[in-house]
């Protein structure tokens, strides 16, 4: 079956080719003008010789480049590896290499890091805004606008990969997990219902595109569904409710930390009044937060959801203030099934006191992980996806996340990884063993936290040790807090026991 993506903003062009499709600050882009866009940024990159199947990997905050980039690589046939602009070189290049992209579109602002990266690997950098800022061999964006809008859109199968979304576990390093055209337009299509949405809605887009909760939840619903999103390109408090009250928007779709936020800052004078719905997602959201938002926003209902990037965003949602239980993920979305299994695979019965393994299995389950057979059929055991999330069930069906299988660390929204940390920490030289837990954080969800040991007569101070990791991670990855002792505690097999060390 033949179908692509790109799809959903031609059809919603047709309909109303003069609404506009997003706002940012002063400027606006009508579905018209954002359909010729990306048809011309898809004939450039034909034009550099790309061909239906190669990856083109873009390295932008929410801007409008974002989304002509992104219908662009659609319409051509190519594959989506969306990055974070927060990432240094060496990690940049990671994902270069493991995905192979021939193209990489970048920040002008974060160039001299992307070329940095892109120097190990064959490929195109591009850069906006223009000539005045790009580092010397990268092409102009506006090079991509010159090519003519031929209005095609590549024959693709439906079950063709669409979005290289890179994620981890607590093992190895980032994997790429294969998200077709069927499954992203089927997430967005059952999203976008659950949501409510109209086409008289405006979506706050101040979640990271290049993240699948974004991505699939708010700009592809939106686009789908023919509404409007307000782009922000970085969560903070003054543009966000300046783009709110400014465009009316009527969706909020967030992090917990982004709800708390919100909760603390200062809106009186404001008005906020065209918020009608909060989607929640990435963590928990406690109820005190929930019902504290509420209360300060009347007329708002939050709404809270469960999705991994491997499910191409939403798998189980609470789906109307009158149905939704506080404290719970909802329930599976329609097409898709949920299952807790204990350590042998075996389905338990509802109850607070049968937590097990969250699994799942539908039309939003991704391929798999991009050349990485073993870790696909790890996860992919008897037919069911393996979550590695730790919930249980109660009599109605409803799902409530306890713990997470692995030391997965969610900051604000943003995944962290203990062991790429931890990595990174075994190789300064004054440190001989390392172990990074979160801790709970009121703001935050969670915060990174390093214990590490010494080497004999070693000395090196906390803020040493903090500088040292910011020099090779991301800002939201380092740890903001580096615990000393004199052994990491360790089991029988010699494994860090990271239970210990959360106590």
């Amino acid at each position: 079956m033949s179908f692509n993506l790109a799809t959903i903003l031609r059809e919603s062009r047709q309909a109303r080719p003069d609404k506009t499709l997003c706002h940012i600050g002063d400027l606006s882009f009508t579905y018209g003008q954002v359909d010729e866009m990306s048809g011309r940024v898809a004939a450039s990159l034909r034009r550099l010789g790309l061909e239906p199947g190669d990856r083109v990997a873009v390295h932008l905050p929410n801007l409008p480049e974002f989304l002509f980039s992104y219908f662009a690589i659609l319409k051509a046939g190519l594959i989506m590896v969306p990055l974070n602009p927060l990432l240094h070189a060496s990690e940049i290049a990671y994902h270069l290499e493991d995905s192979g992209a021939r193209v990489l579109i970048t920040f002008a602002s974060i160039a001299e890091q992307a070329v940095k990266a892109a120097g190990t690997v064959p490929t195109y950098v591009v850069t906006l805004p223009g000539d005045e800022d790009r580092p010397e061999g990268t092409l102009p964006y506006a090079e991509l606008y010159v090519a003519a809008d031929t209005g095609e859109i590549e024959t693709t199968d439906a079950d063709d990969t669409a979005v290289l979304l890179y994620t981890s576990g607590t093992t190895g390093r980032p994997k790429g997990a294969e998200l077709t055209h069927f499954q992203l337009y089927m997430n967005c299509t059952v999203g976008g219902e659950l949501f409510g949405f109209r086409d008289d809605d405006i979506g706050l887009a101040v979640l990271p595109l290049f993240h699948v909760f974004g991505l699939s939840s708010v700009l592809n619903v939106a686009v789908r569904f023919g509404g409007t999103v307000a782009l922000v390109p970085r969560f903070e408090i003054g543009p966000v409710v300046d783009a709110i009250e400014r465009h009316r928007c009527t969706i909020f779709s967030g992090v917990p930390t982004m709800y708390f936020a919100m909760l603390q800052a200062d809106t009186s004078g404001r008005d906020l009044t065209s918020l009608r719905v909060g989607v929640s997602g990435g963590a928990a959201i406690p109820g005190e937060i929930l019902r504290a938002f509420e209360e300060k926003f009347p007329g708002v209902v939050i709404l809270e959801g469960y999705g991994l990037s491997e499910t191409a965003s939403t798998t189980t949602f609470n789906i109307s203030a009158e149905q939704r239980k506080v404290g719970s993920i909802g329930k599976p979305i329609w097409g898709v099934q949920t299952m807790i299994v204990d350590e042998e695979e075996r389905p338990l019965p509802p109850g607070p006191d049968q937590v097990g393994e969250i699994v799942v299995r539908g039309h939003n389950v991704m391929k798999g992980y991009w050349n990485r057979p073993e870790d696909t059929a790890q996860v992919f055991r008897g037919g069911w996806f393996h979550t590695g999330d730790l919930a249980y069930a109660d009599e109605d069906g409803y799902l409530f996340v306890v713990d997470r299988k692995k030391d997965l660390i969610i900051r604000g929204g943003y995944n962290v990884y203990p062991r790429e940390i931890e990595e990174i920490l075994y190789t300064h030289p004054a440190i001989s063993g390392a172990a990074v837990i979160g801790r709970p954080d009121v703001r935050l969800g969670e915060e990174v936290v390093a214990c590490v040991t010494l080497h004999p007569g070693a000395v090196v101070t906390e803020q040493e040790v903090i500088a040292f990791c910011r020099e090779h991670l991301a800002a939201y990855k380092y740890p903001r807090e580096i615990r000393f002792l004199d052994a990491l505690p360790v089991g029988p097999t010699g494994k860090i026991l990271k239970k210990e060390l959360r106590a």
